[in-house]
Parts: structure tokens; sequence; C-alpha cells
């Protein structure tokens, strides 16, 4: 299991993304790497090398955290 932290931009999305909530995860690659949107582009992934992808489908929400800088989202997933 590993910890991976996505960015959401809107407030409203609280409602909707919530802790211990199972959401899938989408990969999109770019020329030399990956990034990865949770549900219905509720939240987005930094960048990831190949050596860093993420392998699993889905993912459980472990914490929601509102910052100065946003809205953060950590996601546990396999592989």
């Amino acid at each position: 299991m590993r910890e991976i932290e996505f960015k959401m931009e809107r407030k409203e999305l609280l409602e909707v993304v919530r802790k211990d909530e199972v959401f899938p995860i989408t990969e999109y690659e770019l020329p030399d790497s990956w990034y990865y949107v949770l549900g219905s582009a509720y939240a987005m992934s930094a960048n990831f090398p190949a050596k860093d992808r993420i392998m699993a489908g889905e993912g459980k929400v472990l914490e929601v955290k509102d910052t100065p800088k946003g809205y953060f989202v950590t996601v546990e997933v396999d592989g």
C-alpha cells in the first residue's frame, strides 16, 4: 500500500470526496511521465515518472485537508 496526494480545486467537492470513500483512478500519459485523476475529475495528482506509476485502478480516501494552498486529498492505493 502507498499513499498518493491529489489536489482538489473546488470547495463544493468536500461534500462528495469524504474519508473512507473509494474512487476510481484514471491514468493519463505525458511524454515523460504520468498523472492521475481521482473519480470524475474531483482531484488531480502531480506528475509521476515511470518508476513511480500507480498501477491500481482505484483508491481509498484517507484524509481531506483544507490548507492555504487549497484542498488536498490523501488516497491509499495498492502498488
